[in-house]
């Protein structure tokens, strides 16, 4: 499956923080290219709070992400004002106030299949106990699956396996975080069933991109990185170039 990063689209769509400035539309735009470029491949999408204050937006925003062929999102339990989930001083939501945001979720979609995924940000500031207590709860407004951030230790996401037997858990390795890079065997002994990278890629990229304007900017040239680069054939074959090119041949000899 393919994951779509609020903090991502943040990051590197708009160049600004992970702090709820990207609006519902900003992430639409490139859910919908990858939709697009990967019709075959589910793609779950990162909603933050939905998008609003009222149940209302957040109804507006599944019907939104449905439409695109998203197949499924995450909705986590804080304010409005959200901050990545890594950072100090989070804000958390009441209880009833998440069970409303979930519930409209859950009346939005029209396809029972599309997935979604409730995130509590609670961990932090309320400790293990309540963030299970959120669960339970969060699971019997409608949540398919949970998603509880930055967990410190293995036996966390075990007591919520525990206290939710078959209901999927995420965990969320994302990389300089509050969570320790545990091993996909070590997440399975505690019954952790989906691990999420969201930004690896991304990090390893804007590493490459500081090495190669560091390396233009001191030698003048890229050729001293160029091990850092794709070949043109390299990038080609990820987005099959010369098929597109030949159909193009093809039309223009007509």
């Amino acid at each position: 499956a393919l994951y779509l990063s609020g903090g991502g689209v943040a990051l590197s769509s708009l160049g600004v923080p992970d702090l709820g400035i990207t609006t519902l539309d900003d992430v639409l735009v490139d859910a919908r290219r990858i939709t697009r470029a990967c019709p075959d491949t589910p793609l779950l999408v990162d909603i933050d709070t939905g998008f609003g204050s009222t149940i209302f937006n957040v109804g507006r925003t599944i019907e939104d992400m449905e439409a695109i062929g998203v197949a499924g999102v995450h909705m986590e339990d804080q304010v409005v004002a959200k901050r990545c989930g890594h950072r100090p001083n989070k804000q958390i939501v009441s209880t009833q106030e998440m069970i409303h945001r979930i519930t409209a979720a859950v009346d939005a979609r029209r396809d029972p299949n599309f997935f979604i995924m409730a995130r509590t940000d609670a961990l932090a500031s309320e400790g293990l106990e309540a963030a299970v207590e959120r669960c339970k709860q969060y699971v019997e407004a409608g949540a398919d699956a949970l998603f509880v951030e930055a967990v410190t230790e293995l036996s966390q996401y075990e007591a919520v396996a525990k206290a939710l037997p078959g209901v999927p858990l995420l965990a969320n390795l994302t990389e300089f975080g509050k969570t320790p890079l545990w091993g996909l065997d070590e997440l399975a002994k505690v019954n952790v069933d989906i691990a999420l990278y969201p930004l690896s890629a991304f990090r390893a990229m804007s590493k490459a991109a500081d090495i190669v304007f560091e390396t233009l900017h001191k030698e003048g040239s890229c050729v001293p990185c160029m091990e850092t680069l794709h070949t043109r054939e390299d990038t080609y074959a990820v987005i099959d170039y010369h098929k597109h090119e030949q159909m193009l041949d093809k039309f223009q000899s007509e």
